[in-house]
């Protein structure tokens, strides 16, 4: 093998294709628009599952931390997971134990039992995003940037339908459980799909050459990042409603709720925009861009906090710039790092407690600051995420290494 070849594979160790590609990414974007289903059903709910159990709403609200702390969890076993046994049927234990945990949630009538399926529930998100965008990096290589911005721009659209479905089922005089049913339900039929596909080798398997060690420190960077970059997005999704009604007024609930749904449909435009914009453009570039875009957005409204239309432009804006940082990181993280399993659940830790972290922080100094905070504290936070990335993209990969090596001989 000529050292071009061994050069082609250092950067690129997914140039065979799979026989199953095109029938294994259908899936992959089938099991997105589930998750995102799934996800987004929780909110519209929380009210119905309150009455089932017996309790309050406040208290009710502990499903969020539940489901959050089965992330971790989910995520972090699940790296080793994926690294032992064969993918696609992995993924599709995952579908139907996340199918079965949603369609058990409304015939619950136990507090603690209800948080309990949560925590599993929550488990089998983690295991998901750490199979599903492991998986489609060993499948793709340097060529996943499309395919990683499809498949996360099925979340979204999952994510908008999911309570347009809650809201006409109760409509039509149903309840909450035909809604937690129907989505369950939805999950099967992917799992059968993928647990019947041949998986994708891992990046040891496929790659002849000499493989680099993983660099920690640069695995502890990029989980940095997504710690930050998701701490801003799921605190803005998630206090702008707040934010608007406390900075206008009451009579500004319905505007707040239109407001929020701006975010999210600005989120998934971005992520379709993305799509092409991933064939023609490197990872850093459009992070780069993402991050500025979204400084500007959230500048404009921390500066104006009493202009309206500041208040859409910056909402709309920073909904679309951040669209495609997420698919995009773990993409660059792809290209900077030998992607095992059990380095990319990593990642999805450091994401998962950025969801956390940053929400519980605002909620604690909203009321003694005012709702100033909310823009305040994701600004720098978006700062920061600037400043991880600069360093993130200084550092030199363990590819470009592993070329200069090779062609020096060594």
């Amino acid at each position: 093998m000529d050292l071009s070849q061994n050069m082609e594979l250092a950067v690129d160790p997914a140039a065979k294709v799979h026989p199953d590609r095109g029938a294994a990414t259908l899936g992959y974007f089938g099991a997105w628009m589930v998750f995102g289903l799934i996800s987004a059903v929780l909110g519209p709910t929380l009210p119905g599952l309150a009455k089932n159990v017996g309790t309050t709403i406040s208290q009710i609200s502990l499903v969020f931390t539940a489901q959050a702390l089965g992330y971790l969890g989910g995520a972090l076993v699940g790296g080793r997971l994926f690294d032992r046994i064969p993918g696609n049927r992995l993924l599709g234990v995952i579908m139907l134990v996340m199918g079965l945990s949603v369609f058990l949630v409304p015939l619950i009538g136990c507090f603690w039992v209800l948080i309990l399926v949560f925590v599993i529930l929550g488990s089998t998100h983690g295991s998901l995003e750490v199979g599903a965008n492991t998986i489609i990096v060993w499948m793709f290589g340097r060529k996943v940037g499309p395919y990683m911005n499809t498949m996360h721009f099925f979340f979204g659209v999952g994510a908008i339908l999911s309570p347009i479905i809650v809201a006409r089922i109760i409509a039509a005089g149903g309840d909450i459980r035909w809604a937690y049913w129907l989505l369950g339900c939805a999950a099967i039929p992917v799992a059968v799909w993928l647990g019947r596909l041949s998986s994708p080798k891992h990046l040891e398997e496929t790659n002849t050459g000499e493989v680099s060690p993983t660099s920690w420190v640069l695995v502890a960077l990029i989980a940095l990042l997504l710690f930050l970059y998701v701490a801003a997005e799921v605190s803005f999704g998630g206090w702008i409603y707040t934010y608007t009604v406390n900075t206008f007024g009451p009579e500004w609930r319905t505007t707040a709720a239109v407001l929020t749904s701006a975010f999210w449909g600005a989120l998934t435009f971005g992520r379709l925009v993305s799509i092409p914009l991933a064939l023609r453009l490197q990872p850093k570039t459009v992070l780069v861009g993402d991050l500025l875009g979204c400084l500007v957005s959230i500048g404009l409204i921390a500066l104006l906090p009493g202009s309206v239309p500041i208040l859409w432009i910056g909402t709309i804006g920073l909904g679309f710039f951040m669209a495609a940082f997420f698919p995009t990181t773990v993409t660059l993280a792809g290209q900077r790092v030998q992607l095992h399993a059990r380095v990319s659940s990593w990642f999805f830790v450091g994401a998962g407690a950025g969801g956390m972290v940053l929400p519980w922080v605002i909620g604690q100094l909203f009321e003694s600051i005012g709702p100033g905070v909310v823009t305040s504290l994701i600004f720098v936070d978006l700062l920061a995420t600037l400043a991880v990335l600069a360093v993130i993209l200084w550092l030199p990969s363990p590819s470009v290494r592993r070329v200069i090596q090779m062609s020096e001989g060594k």
